[in-house]
């Protein structure tokens, strides 16, 4: 029996992604997948806003955003009355300050394979497919009184011949007809309506005048959603087609969906030149009743939770499921910490499953023809929406790894338990103006961000001073916590924001520990000191005051390897980080 300290069931969103976390701690796992290749056209396209900033984090969003399509408007159209369709009105796609990403739109079958791709370099990971997982068996004794233990058994079908695994630890990714979750004796819970949709990606000829932009049509024939695709040449187009009530998906035809289609453009016309893909559903939204067993199987995407797609959901919370659980598997497997940090893994993700299956059912009553909305209300609707499509609204309760308190007064528009938001700063070693974002990059670091204020005032200055003490001296908690066959950063990594003119400043003003000399050449890192001021090119961030924060005041911000707020500190209670860090993390001998 092959032995290994992860087992992913699944090559979908959230196995790759969690195993692309796996990957970048250096730790090996084992993915099994049914099918006998990569996926070749997926059937999930949008990327929202928090998406894009996890790929970015790891260092594959430029590839993604060069190649995707850019959703920047939503143009809305209604029945005038006379039985034709006219526009209503417009917005923008995803409203301001938000997120410095963009929604876009990428077939799933490249978003995988990017993910592969990041995964392989990071540490050669490749995936097994033609892998047919059976049954999956966890021993609760040994989960319990051994954390070396093996007690997940997973028998799978390859080649004819069955194959058994010991594991760890298992993902159970493997999509909404889980073998794992039926294995484990789980359910969904939940229901279906009578609604049913016709989807297809075709290249559409049209005389329709917003056909490249994200436009939803609500005539008396029907709603129509048209989602644009990637590739300026060939206009390739998604449509989200409404049928009627009661339908049975499986009687649905080509052409039901094409006349459908033809009926709602009028008075334009529309002609199908080519079609991709095109398939017929029943809107459904169920979650697993339990999303783990003995906290060594753990229920990722669809396996524990299945909705509509219209509103581009689908691909990123089972993505980010597997964000979520991949760091702190990582953590746990590379002695960082306790195993008790995997317990928040439900804890979080299961509200956000909740969360998602309340919002499909308000998105889906929104666009059902039957609502009784006006063009305006449904605009109003759509844009209310906005922050949750952008994947902007989860918040994880109070645990190990979350403070119960809040930021109060100290960043008031920083929430405890959110995705830290960005903003334009200037870094103080090139003065290259860049995004917040841009450092807290997916590489297993969590990070202690010192929001100093102007270091020109003497007040300031000496509680720096006295912060870096802390920090470097022996029993602090870079020290007690970092590998010693880390740099002192690879574990806790500080990252000082100031305020003000950073001309002002030299960096022999600020103390050592903030630029620590790293790396087998042992040189000084000088680019975790950062300025909110002026850039020469790209203006001004107001960092602060787009984050809450008060120059005289400041403030601690402990980031987690996600992004996510772990706590927000006084300066003057710096001490409280080696506490924080005590709840969860492992002293390194």
């Amino acid at each position: 029996m092959e032995k290994v300290d992860v087992l992913i069931c699944g090559s979908g969103s959230a196995g790759l992604c969690a195993a692309t976390w796996l990957a970048r701690y250096g730790v090996r796992c084992k993915i099994l997948e049914r099918r006998e290749g990569p996926m070749k056209r997926g059937q999930a396209d949008g990327v929202q806003c928090r998406t894009v900033e996890i790929f970015q984090s790891f260092g594959i969003g430029e590839e993604l955003l060069r190649e995707a399509y850019h959703v920047l408007e939503v143009v809305f159209w209604a029945d005038d009355g006379r039985g034709a369709i006219k526009r209503t009105g417009r917005t923008a796609d995803t409203q301001p300050g938000l997120s410095h990403q963009p929604h876009v739109i990428l077939n799933q079958a490249r978003i995988n394979d990017l993910l592969i791709r990041r995964m392989q370099a990071f540490n050669d990971q490749e995936v097994d497919y033609g892998y047919n997982v059976t049954n999956v068996q966890v021993d609760s004794g040994a989960s319990a009184t051994d954390a070396d233990a093996y007690p997940v058994t997973v028998t799978a079908e390859h080649g004819g011949e069955a194959k058994t695994f010991g594991a760890k630890y298992a993902l159970a990714c493997d999509g909404a007809h889980s073998v794992v979750r039926k294995a484990l004796g789980y359910n969904m819970i939940g229901d279906s309506s009578d609604a049913v949709w016709g989807v297809m990606d075709v290249i559409p000829r049209t005389d329709f005048p917003d056909i490249r932009k994200k436009s939803s049509i609500r005539s008396k024939s029907g709603i129509l959603l048209i989602i644009p695709r990637e590739g300026e040449n060939n206009n390739l187009t998604r449509f989200y087609i409404e049928l009627a009530g009661g339908t049975n998906p499986k009687g649905v035809t080509l052409e039901n969906l094409q006349t459908q289609a033809q009926s709602i453009f009028k008075p334009y016309s529309v002609d199908f030149t080519e079609i991709i893909w095109w398939s017929a559903y029943a809107i459904g939204q169920r979650y697993a009743d339990y999303f783990h067993k003995d906290h060594r199987v753990f229920l990722a995407g669809d396996a524990c939770h299945t909705h509509s797609p219209k509103a581009g959901q689908g691909m990123n919370v089972s993505l980010q499921d597997g964000y979520n659980i991949g760091w702190k598997l990582g953590e746990v497997l590379t002695g960082l910490a306790s195993p008790s940090i995997l317990e928040t893994y439900v804890l979080e993700r299961q509200k956000v499953a909740i969360d998602l299956i309340n919002f499909d059912r308000y998105f889906t009553k929104l666009f059902s023809s039957g609502a009784s909305t006006t063009p305006r209300e449904f605009q109003e609707g759509f844009i209310r929406a906005g922050k949750y499509t952008a994947g902007l609204t989860a918040k994880y309760d109070a645990s190990a790894i979350t403070s119960s308190q809040g930021s109060g007064l100290l960043a008031s528009n920083v929430a405890v338990g959110m995705r830290l938001p960005s903003a334009q700063l200037v870094r103080f070693c090139d003065s290259k103006p860049m995004q917040l974002m841009e450092c807290l990059k997916s590489d297993g670091r969590w990070r202690i961000m010192i929001f100093i204020g102007d270091l020109t005032v003497p007040s300031s200055h000496s509680k720096l001073e006295m912060i870096g003490k802390y920090l470097a001296a022996t029993d602090g908690p870079l020290h007690k916590f970092t590998p010693k066959a880390r740099d002192i950063d690879g574990l806790l990594e500080t990252v000082v924001i100031g305020y003000g003119k950073r001309h002002n400043v030299e960096l022999e003003q600020i103390p050592e520990i903030f630029y620590p000399a790293v790396g087998k050449n042992q040189i000084r890192d000088l680019h975790k000191i950062f300025y909110d001021d002026e850039s020469y090119n790209k203006g001004h961030g107001h960092a602060y005051e787009l984050l809450g924060i008060s120059p005289d005041e400041g403030a601690l911000i402990i980031v987690r390897p996600d992004q996510y707020v772990s706590a927000v500190l006084r300066l003057e209670d710096f001490c409280q980080i080696g506490t924080f860090f005590e709840g969860f993390l492992k002293p390194q001998t």
